[in-house]
């Protein structure tokens, strides 16, 4: 039994429902929800909705993929390379981390580029490793690789400081 995180295609405006399925059928799973304002002309109203739109996260073994695929409102298993996409542990905390400190979080669908590695120096994602795939003004980025998304969000320069060593990710 070796459970991994992948990722679950769902139909459009789905995953919440989804999510929910999961949990009802005991299949741990994440669905990351943004807390975002909405404005009308008579209301603010904050608003939970999905991070990531049409992918719910589940952690399985391979042999419960069929179950998956059983779920209502799913359609596929994210693949690499024609396999399942694991998604490591560690990202999956990250993206916790990152909506627990931050909301309104924007997301980019990028190509990752290898430049600079950086460690955090302060801040919830202290002494976290990553790649810089862009900086504007006071806005870093950091990466997720196997996912092919950049969560950003308003850091200091002056927390974060430049690793020499270099970091080698393989898919």
């Amino acid at each position: 039994m070796n459970e991994k995180w992948y990722a679950v295609y769902t139909r459009p405006r789905w995953e919440k429902k989804v999510a929910e399925t999961l949990t009802l059928k005991s299949i741990k799973n994440y669905c990351p929800l943004n807390k975002v304002v909405h404005q009308w002309s008579d209301r603010k109203k904050t608003v939970h909705v999905p991070l990531f739109t049409s992918y719910v996260f589940v952690h399985v073994t391979e042999r419960q993929f069929m179950e998956l695929k059983k779920v209502n409102g799913v359609i596929s298993i994210v693949t690499w390379l024609n396999k399942p996409a694991v998604i490591k542990d560690s990202e999956i905390e990250s993206i916790k981390t990152f909506l627990t400190d931050h909301s309104n979080v924007q997301l980019e669908i990028v190509e990752v580029n290898v430049n600079d590695t950086i460690q955090i120096t302060q801040g919830s994602l202290l002494d976290k490793k990553g790649t810089i795939v862009a900086i504007k003004k006071n806005v870093i980025k950091v990466a997720l690789p196997s996912l092919g998304y950049v969560l950003y969000a308003e850091v200091d320069k002056s927390s974060v400081s430049r690793v020499t060593e270099k970091i080698t990710i393989s898919c």
